[in-house]
């Protein structure tokens, strides 16, 4: 059985992927020949068909990192397996990204193709100063570069670097296509990619234990199988979650379902219950049935049906960008957007600022919704494994952790983040939040300590969960960044570097950047606050009075750049926060934002010493009872020896 699997499996999905794209195509009208200046068929259906083959390419390569880093061990076949199938998906990847390139060219382009110079400088300069003909190109060099990496590395740490930069490569892939509106373009980007990313690990992973099916047959299969399921749910959920939210942009209603665009999209939706529920039979029913009687048939069936309904997903989706949408996407200043916020925005301005609608106005950011649900979720589910052993946990730790989470929820999804493009105060109290008041929420919580204690440990050589938080908190990398001094000169150096720099406008103006700075400031705060307070195990742990010292430093600090936006008489980024329009006075507004930064960033700050103070007084009371015991036990031998030292010293001072 697993030699059909490797065979029919792929094929099925490759057939049933071109041969859906190919049928939605034709009924979504999306190779419509155009009635004036039409690139010909072959540009038509071939610029589909190549995105096709990158979504292909790129799930096989991120699936196959992901599932290398986080299931295989090096020292087994199946490591090195996983790795020649993310080099060839990347070379898949990277050709047919060149490919899209090209076609994308040739529908501007609109001539045939030549071999005189002249077409050479003009696909040159769309490669280079088109944002679209950027993204393709950038797209192709990650993908090649990684199919030589995937070839030449086996080093498990460096595997997941490749992991994490393969699924970086998808950024430009998810500024393409159907991103909204304009008012909804943030909140389109960041469901395209989260829903490229967690479908390419579902369906790559899968790939790969098709392709290896033979390899991982035996003893091997069912804690691979246990583990790639693990991953399989998490990315069902945010893949349904991510497609809701672009659907819900772009279909708006339950009428446009019947149009042609919505009966796609059922179509895929359809697609993606069916994979749920191989799912649950899978996960519930046969790896139970693998693990008892060792009946392996079924679950091979199962995942060539599998790949052949992602085949289906994978044909339609790569349909969708090409299909004309029912809800207009369109930019505010073609929709006749007017004001100054709409034309630097591409959203009109929000209702004036009130206490009120600083809890009522929301303006949600899909990734933080799933991070912040997630952390929740298994944060609970570590202090009920626990329980269910017989151990305790503290109320308090998490308690603390739940409101940190609600607090980012808020901070990401409310009015803050709803009135952050428009008013500097805004995000400087979302600055100060993320910095200093999650972070003093979040530490005490002590989540690696839970993991540690929750997580299995793996012992066939592969890395879990477990296995990398080890490693990375008993690195020289994070010994040298949780030492006080270094985490405390970090924090301050990026507050004032991010705002007198280039990088304000950019986390200002441009979504990735956004998304830049509030995990930048999360983990900067993170790494502060856990220097000082921190429950976690960490390599260093300064002396209390080198703590407090460091922390009143910071609060100087602090203070001072506080001080220096009240005082100054510059608007920063004047082209953006002093043309909203809002009809207040945006230097004033810039002035309070400093007065937030001052007395918003020195309350956690305080809260901090006082938590200092008192741990540096239980370690003391917890040095003195250890000494009192020590004395009970061996008759305070150490205060006796000290004694009999000073006595020998005196007779030798007084002896002639």
């Amino acid at each position: 059985m697993p030699r059909i699997v490797r065979i029919v499996g792929p094929a099925l999905l490759l057939l049933v992927a071109l041969v859906s794209a190919v049928a939605a195509l034709r009924f979504g009208g999306g190779a419509a020949a155009e009635p004036i200046a039409d690139p010909g068929a072959v540009v038509r259906y071939g610029l589909p068909l190549g995105k096709l083959l990158v979504n292909i390419g790129a799930a096989g390569t991120i699936g196959a990192l992901v599932l290398a880093a986080f299931a295989l061990a090096p020292k087994k076949p199946e490591f090195d397996l996983a790795l020649d199938i993310a080099a060839a998906s990347a070379g898949v990847w990277a050709v047919a990204s060149a490919a899209t390139a090209f076609f994308s060219f040739m529908t501007i382009y609109l001539q045939p193709i030549s071999l005189d110079d002249r077409f050479g400088e003009l696909l040159a300069q769309f490669l280079t100063d088109n944002e679209l003909g950027q993204s393709w190109l950038i797209t192709a060099l990650v993908a090649a570069a990684l199919t030589v990496l995937c070839f030449a590395v086996r080093n498990h740490t460096l595997v997941l670097v490749m992991a994490v930069g393969s699924i970086m490569g998808l950024i430009p892939m998810a500024l393409q296509g159907h991103a909204g509106g304009t008012a909804s373009h943030d909140a389109a980007t960041s469901a395209i990619w989260l829903h490229i990313v967690f479908a390419a690990v579902w369906l790559g992973g899968l790939l790969v234990l098709a392709l290896g099916a033979r390899t991982l047959d035996g003893g091997r299969i069912v804690p691979l199988i246990a583990r790639y399921s693990t991953l399989a749910i998490v990315s069902f959920v945010v893949v349904a979650a991510s497609g809701y939210v672009s659907a819900e942009i772009r279909v708006g209603t339950l009428d446009n379902l019947f149009t042609t665009y919505g009966i796609l999209v059922l179509v895929k939706v359809t697609a993606l219950v069916a994979l749920g529920a191989f799912g649950v039979v899978q996960r519930r029913y046969l790896v139970g049935r693998m693990e008892t009687t060792g009946a392996r048939k079924y679950f091979w069936w199962l995942v060539t049906a599998e790949l052949a309904f992602m085949g289906l997903a994978s044909g339609v989706a790569a349909t969708l960008a090409r299909t004309a949408t029912p809800q207009a996407q369109v930019a505010a200043s073609d929709a006749g957007g007017s004001s100054p916020a709409e034309l630097l925005t591409g959203a009109p301005l929000p209702p004036p600022v009130t206490i009120a609608r600083m809890f009522t106005l929301w303006d949600f950011d899909l990734l933080w919704v799933l991070f912040c649900a997630f952390a929740v979720f298994f944060y609970l589910a570590g202090v009920w494994r626990l329980r269910r052993r017989g151990d305790s946990w503290p109320v308090l730790r998490t308690v603390l952790w739940v409101s940190g989470m609600v607090v980012l929820f808020y901070i990401t999804n409310g009015g803050v983040n709803a009135y952050e493009k428009y008013l500097f105060s805004s995000h400087m109290l979302a600055h100060m939040t993320l910095g200093m008041l999650v972070p003093v929420l979040l530490v005490p919580g002590a989540p690696i300590t839970l993991a540690l204690r929750t997580i299995r440990k793996r012992t066939d050589g592969s890395r879990g969960p477990r296995e990398w938080i080890m490693l990375a908190t008993h690195s020289r990398y994070f010994g040298f960044l949780s030492r006080p001094l270094v985490a405390a000169a970090l924090f301050v150096a990026s507050l004032w570097l991010f705002y007198y720099s280039p990088l304000f406008r950019w986390a200002t103006t441009d979504h990735l950047g956004h998304q830049w700075m509030i995990i930048h400031f999360l983990l900067t705060g993170y790494l502060f606050v856990q220097s000082l307070i921190g429950v976690d195990p960490s390599p260093h742990r300064a002396p209390y009075p080198i703590r407090l010292l460091v922390l009143l430093a910071t609060m100087a600090f602090h203070a001072f750049f506080g001080l220096s936006l009240m005082t100054g008489t510059g608007l920063l980024l004047a082209d953006w926060y002093g043309s909203m329009g809002w009809g207040t006075d945006a230097l004033a507004d810039q002035q309070a934002g400093g007065g937030i930064a001052w007395s918003v960033g020195e309350i956690p700050t305080v809260a901090l010493a006082i938590a200092v103070a008192i741990m540096w007084s239980r370690s003391d009371e917890r040095d003195s009872k250890r000494y009192d015991r020590k004395a009970e036990r061996d008759g305070d031998a150490e205060l006796e020896a000290y004694n009999e030292m000073l006595a020998a010293r005196a007779t030798t001072r007084t002896r002639p």
